[in-house]
């Protein structure tokens, strides 16, 4: 059996990500479909990359990940699969693979250098192999403009799932497009700068910095949108009902969150925000 992941911005209002399924099941009837989030916001690859990057490591050897996040449909951007070590992932050429094609996690330790968007290349590996889809035979009959997760995407995904090689797919490419991902920075002065990378559902913060940079035995501040927030937590139930609170997260980064309510409406914030990490001799 086949697993083979959904990650769109399409919502569950309109029948979008059930006309995907049933592509999907009527090319592989065995495949064992499974929703990653429908919730990205709108075009939003950057999102959609990170949701993708957080998910995919859980998901057994040889699954496939289909993410329609597709500002550019119908446009000169590519369809293309990815294939690494570990699984396969199939969608635009937008930048929505970039932790994928650069071995990244959000906040991953690559140096100790700069902030910000870092532009990021894709060093070819020998294991990764990504693919122009260009072979119509394995798309649907009829191609809109406005729909290639039912034309292109579900139906590519689902060969591969029925056994199709992976090379018969498509014209190898070296040149996919690579977000500038962001990075955190640990400064002279011991502080570390960083930013929000996502606001989940609850208005958690999910930030750049790795829980491991900050190190045991010293009093940390963290000062976000003009708040500061003392010391580091382990639970959300440290702090007081409708109290900011800075924990590690789920992913080993640093989270900043409220009680009971939302960080992201309490500081008007979202991803990009910038955070500073202040240990108590810089103050």
């Amino acid at each position: 059996m086949s697993i083979i992941t959904l990650t769109t911005d399409f919502g569950l209002a309109d029948g979008y990500v059930g006309t995907m399924k049933g592509v999907i099941l009527s090319i592989a009837p065995q495949a064992h479909i499974v929703d990653i989030s429908h919730d990205v916001g709108p075009q939003n690859v950057r999102q959609a990359a990170y949701v993708l990057s957080t998910a995919a490591p859980y998901f057994p050897p040889g699954s496939i990940h289909v993410v329609v996040v597709d500002p550019g449909v119908g446009s000169a951007r590519r369809p293309i699969a990815v294939r690494t070590e570990r699984a396969y992932f199939v969608g635009p050429d937008n930048g929505v693979f970039s932790y994928v094609l650069t071995g990244r996690d959000p906040g991953s330790e690559i140096g100790d250098q700069g902030s910000g968007e870092q532009p990021v290349t894709w060093n070819s590996k020998p294991e990764t192999t990504i693919l122009h889809l260009d072979r119509p035979q394995f798309w649907l009959p009829t191609i809109s403009r406005t729909f290639h997760g039912r034309d292109i995407f579900s139906p590519v995904a689902a060969h591969l799932a029925a056994g199709v090689p992976f090379d018969t797919l498509g014209t190898p490419i070296a040149d996919p497009v690579i977000l500038p991902l962001p990075r955190p920075e640990r400064r002279p002065d011991g502080s570390i700068r960083g930013q929000v990378l996502h606001a989940d559902r609850f208005g958690n913060l999910i930030t750049d910095i790795p829980v491991g940079w900050l190190a045991a035995g010293k009093s940390w501040r963290f000062d976000i949108a003009g708040q500061c927030i003392e010391g580091l937590s382990l639970t959300y139930a440290a702090a007081g009902q409708g109290e900011l609170v800075a924990l590690p997260g789920s992913d080993g980064l640093l989270e900043i969150a409220v009680r009971e309510g939302s960080a992201a409406k309490m500081l008007h914030v979202g991803a990009g925000a910038q955070v500073i990490a202040m240990p108590e001799e810089t103050r």
